[in-house]
């Protein structure tokens, strides 16, 4: 009936075969072929050809009565449904061609008899032809069946393989993509079973899928049979990658550890029928891979995605037997990989109603949506998804629905408050310091909160009209003053990749505590010290699983920042150490029982003072432990570090001293250590900190709110707090020209270049080195440094 023939093996596969044997196969048999000598596993198996595929419809006679289905459905005279069901009936009650038959037997065998058994298992998948192409994933349109056992069962299960071919969301997903029915073949693919019943197994992608980095792999596991992760059935543990530093064999650049709840597996019944169990306590509780086995995964994800030369979204198995880890299925992603890397949006609002409040705009973009007020912590489960969030204030209890937010909108807070710098991270419009939001607005009320109007940002009446820009990257200046970024959220690091930034200018450790550590470093150093029983509880379920209490914040600490230093590397990203002040560290899991009581916190117990004390020095060395893994062991060198209020030389002694005796001493494996310009003394005594510092960083707020002697959250005082004051600029001016003395660097760190052009312009003409903003007001900022340095 043909001379192409009806049966291959994956070994004669390859990458160009998508049209004899789909997709799906022809990448296996690639990676068999090509890459298993590089370390890519694939269980073996061979693959049923297209043209057998044809030669059964033609066999039973089928042709002429599925186009006959599929022309009523095109005329309407039939539903999506009932031609779905009566054209897999079609090719199920079909018989197989002898020759077909025969060829697919033959094969079973053969791969029986090389794995040493008779009727061993294996995963029968389909694969068609218009699968897994680069423009149009089908992934998921057909059906899998696993740990099939015999030669009978193997048919029928190929039998199922073609019906699949023909379910409702294929059919529909064709005619969405512009495929005729008629055009499009299947492939079965028959590979050897990998025991992931008693494994586990999960899906992983050689690109970060939500902001396109392309220097991160990103992985799921979850226990047992992969389907669970792939349907999204279950909560998989998450990790993620640093590739670059994978060829490096001393080297650890796991990102990210998100243990997932996994609270179901499936396993094969005792006939071999799929089926989901509960997990057990340790299950839940444990990670599905160690370090080592997600580095494996990472190279093998590597390997592949520069073999193919694109993106590549992969499953993987590891056998429950033998631990070996395997690649079961690669196609290239399709969404991040095609998107367009080269542009950034500006808002517009057409026609707005009348406005209802103003505050400080964050951000520049706009959003129309239907208001959710929440006014408590306690009340955040009545939040609406992608409704407009408005609130009194923010803290970080309310990051998980901040970010299932469409914007914020906030009676209290300024420029520097919690809900503006998380806004502005997760890249959501806010309007904070209205005064009477959750007063004025009320629930369901439609309205657009705009802030693309500059600094001040407005709530209108109803949902407007929004025009969307888009600039290509590629017109921005270049300038010579560096401008950088301000990041304290890891999980929203990443997607600023494609900002031509110069680095990060401020890395904020405290927020990454407070987010991903959550619990006060002294609490884990003197756990015994922890009086209240219920913090205590939750104390140990957080750090389950660590050797040690102390280990679970250097680790969580370490990643935190990894994520941070990674998005812009090599390029130099400033850490400073963590900046809260003691009413702020009380609220820290068990943080009470290690914090004063202070009557001005914003002066007091802060910053450089807290690391050589004995009442926080075994905190702060679990700092310069992350710090030091981070450097070293994660292989993240382009970490600076930076010391916050630092009052005199003499304690930026103390501090230096008790960092070098926790492997961070100032110059070895090149590591520079900046500290903080925000106390009138620093610009006093510049010359002596210039001495035991590599640079200094202006922090704007801090230092005018001593200079003018002005309480920077005070309402009362606010039209008086200006970073333009004469006396502000005169420090900001000296401090530049005495770093510059000596041959120390100078940044600055603040929201005011971008809100005032002639702001930029004056640190341009002061010398300053650099200039960090946070990533929503980088292109002004940009601009702004481009034209102060004609």
């Amino acid at each position: 009936m043909t001379q192409l023939p009806l049966v291959i093996s994956f070994s004669n596969v390859k990458r160009d075969d998508v049209g004899l044997v789909g997709g799906k196969n022809a990448s296996l048999g690639e990676m068999i072929g090509a890459l298993g000598k590089k370390g890519v596993l694939v269980p073996p198996g061979f693959a049923t050809t297209s043209d057998a595929f044809r030669d059964y419809l033609v066999a039973n006679g089928l042709n002429k009565k599925i186009t006959d289905q599929l022309d009523a459905l095109a005329a309407g005279r039939a539903s999506l449904t009932a031609t779905g069901s009566a054209i897999r009936n079609l090719i199920l009650e079909g018989a197989w061609p002898d020759a077909t038959s025969e060829a697919i037997l033959r094969e079973y065998r053969a791969l029986g008899q090389a794995a040493g058994g008779v009727d061993v298992p294996v995963a029968v998948r389909s694969s068609a032809t218009a699968e897994d192409l680069p423009d149009a994933s089908f992934a998921g349109q057909q059906e899998t069946f696993l740990n099939v056992i015999g030669g009978d069962a193997l048919l029928d299960a190929c039998k199922r393989c073609y019906a699949s071919l023909f379910t409702d969301r294929a059919i529909s997903y064709r005619q969405m993509q512009g495929f005729a029915h008629d055009q499009v073949a299947l492939s079965v693919g028959v590979q050897l079973m990998v025991r992931a019943d008693t494994g586990g197994s999960g899906v992983m992608f050689s690109i970060d899928t939500e902001s396109g980095f392309p220097d991160a792999v990103l992985i799921n596991a979850a226990w047992g049979l992969g389907e669970n992760v792939v349907q999204g059935a279950v909560d998989p543990d998450e990790y993620q990658v640093f590739t670059p530093f994978l060829e490096k064999p001393d080297l650890a650049p796991i990102l990210e550890k998100r243990m997932g709840a996994k609270e179901i597996k499936m396993i094969h019944d005792r006939d071999g029928t799929p089926r989901n169990v509960a997990t057990s306590k340790a299950e839940r509780q444990s990670f599905v891979l160690s370090d080592e086995e997600i580095l494996t995964l990472a190279r093998q994800s590597k390997i592949i995605a520069d073999h193919y030369g694109q993106p590549m979204d992969m499953e993987w198995a590891r056998d429950g037997g033998t631990g070996t880890l395997y690649i079961v299925q690669a196609r290239p992603e399709t969404v991040q990989s095609r998107a367009d890397v080269g542009t950034l949006k500006s808002y517009t609002v057409k026609d707005p109603g009348p406005a209802i409040l103003t505050g400080l705009s964050v951000g520049s973009a706009a959003v129309a949506g239907r208001v959710s007020i929440i006014e408590s912590a306690a009340d955040i489960a009545r939040f609406v998804d992608g409704s407009v969030l408005v609130t009194g204030t923010t803290d970080p209890d309310w990051v998980p629905i901040m970010k299932r937010a469409a914007a914020i909108v906030t009676d209290h807070g300024g420029r520097t408050s919690h809900a503006a710098i998380v806004s502005r991270e997760l890249g959501l419009p806010a309007v904070v310091g209205c005064g009477n939001a959750t007063h004025v607005l009320h629930d369901e009320q439609d309205v657009t909160v705009s802030c693309a109007g500059g600094e001040e940002g407005v709530v209108t009446e109803g949902i407007s009209q929004i025009e969307v820009a888009e600039e290509a990257l590629e017109s921005l200046p270049e300038t010579q003053t560096q401008v950088m970024l301000n990041l304290a959220n890891p999980s929203a690091a990443l997607r600023w990749w494609r900002l031509p930034v110069d680095g990060v200018g401020l890395a904020r450790m405290e927020f990454v505590i407070n987010g991903s550590v959550r619990v006060h470093p002294m609490a884990l150093a003197h756990f015994e010290r922890v009086s209240d029983p219920d913090v205590r509880a939750e104390i140990e379920t957080l750090t389950a699983g660590y050797d040690s209490k102390p280990e679970y914040f250097v680790d969580h600490l370490a990643r935190g920042l990894s994520r941070i230093a990674a998005f812009c590397y090599p390029k130099p990203v400033i850490v400073r150490m963590s900046d809260f002040k003691s009413n702020e560290y009380a609220e820290l899991l068990g943080g009470r029982d290690f914090e004063p009581d202070e009557e001005n916190p914003m002066i007091g117990f802060r910053g450089a003072s807290r690391y050589y004390s004995d009442q926080y020095r075994d905190g702060f060395a679990l700092e310069c432990q992350a710090i030091a893994r981070l450097r070293g062991r994660m292989g993240f060198d382009n970490v600076v570090v930076m010391i916050p209020f630092c009052r005199t030389p003499e304690e930026a002694d103390h501090v230096l001293a008790v960092m070098a005796e926790h492997g961070l001493k100032r110059g070895r494996d090149g590591l520079q250590v900046y500290v903080m310009c925000e106390i009138p003394s620093n610009v006093l005594r510049a010359a002596e900190f210039a001495e035991r510092f590599d640079g200094f960083s202006i922090g704007s707020n801090d230092l005018t709110q001593l200079t003018l002697g002005i309480d920077r959250d005070s309402d009362a005082l606010a039209p008086l707090f200006r970073e333009d004051d004469p006396a502000v600029l005169w420090m900001i001016e000296r401090m530049i020209q005495e770093a510059h003395k000596v041959g120390s660097k100078a940044g600055f760190c603040g929201q005011a270049p971008s809100n005032d052009p002639d702001y930029a312009k004056r640190l341009v003409a002061f010398g300053i080195d650099s200039i960090s903003v946070t990533p929503d007001s980088f292109v002004q900022v940009l601009r702004n440094v481009a034209a102060a340095e004609k």
